[in-house]
């Protein structure tokens, strides 16, 4: 399969040449394909947020390339344009940025823009707002009159109308209580199936992760220092431990029945700790 994104040897440095030089990112390289889930997770300062603006073309890479349908999005002015709309960013706590008097306005931001009819403008809004669980009668009040979790939707809503080919995301479930956050990633398998869009995002919810992802980019001190299915992560308790990261709380329990003697296999979802206690129970292990 042809991948939609890839990063080529991406390094990026803040404040060259003055005594705040710091280099975010250093020699990162991945690819992403169409309709494939990745979560990116690292520590604060690891590169993960500079990375997401060079994905989408907000910032521009001091080296190495980013490569949309195998075409450089810094090739051409032009191209660079094209690739914001094409990959869609959505910042944490994004409902901080509405602005517009209805929920309609905001989400139709985007799709104005790109030049797009008034009729197409309509369908995106329209759609979007459906992927978000918005209501025609939501879309015609102030988006200031809605709830956190409410504004979330139209701030994501807002990404998803332009259509994007990679949906970019970070922390989008922060400071939800549980039935919004799960609301929230629902919404996003939604637009990823119907579109099949490639879902970057960034989280600190290990648990999300693991049970959402296909992949899993793992960023340590500006560089790319795993890159592996979830399962393959989560092996790797020590290491990423030392980089001051957690593991889903199912595997630190399963870890410590392990050292009791229990003869479990290491798991990292829900379902899979029931599969291995139902084994247990069953006799095929012991403790």
């Amino acid at each position: 399969m042809k991948p939609i994104l890839q990063a080529e040897d991406l390094t990026f440095v803040y404040s060259i040449g003055t005594p705040f030089e710091h280099k975010a990112l250093d020699g990162v390289s991945f690819s992403i394909n169409p309709g494939e889930f990745v979560g990116i997770i690292g520590h604060t300062g690891s590169g993960k947020s500079t990375l997401m603006q060079q994905l989408n073309g907000l910032l521009k890479p001091t080296s190495g390339r980013v490569l949309l349908d195998g075409q450089d999005i810094w090739s051409d002015k032009k191209f660079t344009r094209e690739a914001r709309f094409r990959v869609g960013l959505v910042f944490q706590y994004p409902e901080y940025q509405l602005f517009e008097e209805t929920v309609y306005k905001d989400i139709a931001f985007g799709p104005t823009n790109m030049g797009l009819s008034r009729e197409e403008i309509d369908r995106r809004v329209r759609e979007a707002a459906g992927f978000v669980g918005l209501t025609e009668q939501q879309l015609e009040v102030s988006p200031f009159d809605l709830s956190g979790g409410q504004k979330r939707r139209v701030a994501i809503a807002g990404v998803i109308a332009m259509e994007p080919e990679v949906l970019i995301l970070d922390e989008p479930t922060a400071g939800l209580d549980p039935i919004g956050r799960a609301e929230i990633l629902g919404n996003i398998q939604a637009y990823r199936q119907a579109k099949n869009a490639a879902i970057l995002m960034v989280s600190h919810s290990m648990e999300d992760v693991a049970r959402l992802t296909d992949r899993l980019l793992v960023m340590n001190g500006s560089k790319l220092v795993m890159d592996a299915p979830p399962s393959q992560v989560f092996e790797h308790v020590r290491e990423l431990l030392d980089m001051g990261l957690s593991i889903p709380q199912v595997t630190q329990v399963f870890l410590r029945l392990r050292e009791l003697g229990a003869d479990v296999k290491n798991v990292y979802t829900i379902e899979q700790a029931v599969f291995e206690l139902l084994r247990l129970k069953e006799g095929k292990g012991h403790a």
